[in-house]
């Protein structure tokens, strides 16, 4: 033992050593660690686990020379002690996205200041969350992997379709370990493919210089069949899922999934990653309420609440959408599933227009879904947002037979974080002579989970109302 040299010592991790903390771990480190030390007063919040250290929030930041975005930093109460650390971002609105607390990086020290080992950990954490919530299962294979700071990977979104991963990138981090992410991802053995989806306006205020990101293309998982070469798409069979294009990739890249037992034809090139698998649990709510029901789906998309409706048993749906692509998928979808097209029909239309027209002709439904797209995206917006919902809202109303039920849906995060969701169904009904009762509020599926001291990260409502 005497003759091991202080170099070999040097060399041996603090983070194999069980108890060592986060400033020792850092000292070791040739170049140090820089650190964002917090305002007096501010240290709880974080402490609590906010992952977002806004800028405001920062005193003074030790290092020379100052950290670069991307890096590594260590974040510190007043007195310089260090509370956790995360990944720095010299522009952004938030300084730091914390990653790891001081308690944890005790625990678990081989993450502690190492990205590549905490994205293998909270990755596989992920992973096991959607096996023991039976995802993917035997009739779903699309389903939401990493949820953000839901899943503590502040920034980083991942959705699977069958044997493809879109990653949707929200965060300067996220870009500068593209290559570390697409391992742990390609690792899963039922990936066979990436698709890597920059957010454009979100990573601008980020500071991302957006002429450095690659073309918004498919790329391939190391050592597995690239996606650019598809193979022609099929008929799928109830025991599979296809994973075929209709179109030639470098125009619009299709490939099927299944949810509830529901086949989708869904555009690598449509809105968000391509489906929103938020409202599984909801859509498979419709189905069970539509039985002998004349049923609307405004704001239709590709189908998914009017397929369920009418797998529930619909006699007549209806779906009402602008995006013409969107109601090409959806025509699709009612083939995919041997569904009768004399039963379920989509028309390209404005909502409101549409609604309106309707009662000039005194139609009405039984069960109506109102599912428009984030229309406030800000909350500077919201306050103009809330008469377009209010608007929307009461057209539906008086729509709805008396009696029959409305599901109404927010998916903007200023609207539901606010609370005015509920009193402007409220104004709604005012609005349109009727009266309401909730019967069901919900928000996304399981498998986006929130973590509450985040609240930030709740975007989606979900109510069911029954109209009299």
């Amino acid at each position: 033992m005497q003759h091991i040299s202080a170099r070999l010592i040097k060399s041996l991790s603090f983070s194999s050593i069980p108890g060592t903390t986060l400033q020792e771990i850092a000292s070791s480190r040739p170049k140090g660690v820089a650190k964002v030390v917090l305002k007096k007063g501010k240290t709880q919040l974080f402490k609590d686990g906010s992952p977002m250290v806004y800028s405001g929030a920062v005193d003074r930041i030790i290092g020379r020379p100052p950290p670069r975005t991307g890096d590594i930093v260590l974040v510190a109460d007043g007195t310089e002690k260090p509370i956790g650390w995360g990944l720095y971002n010299s522009v952004s609105m938030f300084c730091v996205r914390l990653m790891q607390l001081e308690e944890e990086a005790t625990r678990d020290p081989p993450c502690a200041l190492n990205m590549e080992k905490l994205l293998e950990a909270r990755i596989d954490a992920a992973r096991e969350l959607r096996k023991s919530l039976g995802l993917p299962s035997a009739n779903t294979n699309a389903y939401r992997l990493v949820n953000s700071e839901g899943d503590r990977l502040s920034g980083l979104i991942v959705d699977v379709f069958g044997d493809l991963a879109v990653i949707a990138s929200s965060a300067a981090w996220v870009e500068k370990y593209k290559q570390e992410i697409e391992a742990c991802i390609s690792r899963i053995d039922e990936i066979n493919h990436i698709n890597w989806r920059p957010s454009v306006e979100i990573l601008k205020e980020e500071g991302i210089n957006l002429s450095d990101l690659k073309e918004m293309r498919p790329s391939a998982c190391p050592e597995r069949t690239k996606l650019d070469t598809p193979p022609p798409k099929t008929k799928p069979q109830d025991s599979q899922i296809s994973s075929g294009c209709k179109h030639s990739p470098t125009r619009d890249a299709c490939l099927l999934v299944m949810e509830n037992g529901i086949f989708y034809a869904i555009s690598l090139e449509g809105q968000k990653t391509g489906f929103y698998a938020d409202q599984r649990e909801n859509r498979q709510f419709i189905s069970t309420i539509s039985d002998g029901q004349k049923v609307l789906d405004i704001c239709c998309y590709s189908g998914g609440f009017a397929l369920n409706a009418a797998r529930g048993g619909a006699v007549n749906v209806t779906g009402v959408d602008t995006s013409l692509p969107a109601l090409e998928l959806a025509k699709e979808n009612i083939v995919l599933n041997n569904m009768d097209p004399g039963r379920i029909s989509f028309l390209r239309e404005d909502a409101a227009e549409f609604m309106k027209g309707a009662l000039s002709k005194n139609e009405s439904w039984d069960v109506i879904i109102v599912d428009p797209p984030k229309l406030a995206p800000r909350k500077k917006v919201l306050q103009s947002a809330l008469g377009m919902y209010r608007t929307l809202n009461s057209l539906a109303m008086q729509l709805t037979k008396r009696g029959g039920l409305l599901m109404t849906c927010s998916c903007s995060g200023a609207m539901t974080q606010s609370g005015m969701f509920l009193p402007t169904l409220q104004g709604a009904a005012s609005m349109a002579g009727r009266k309401i009762t909730v019967l069901r509020q919900a928000g996304a599926a399981c498998d986006h989970p929130i973590d509450p001291s985040y609240p930030e990260g709740a975007y989606l409502s979900n109510i069911l109302l029954r109209v009299l």
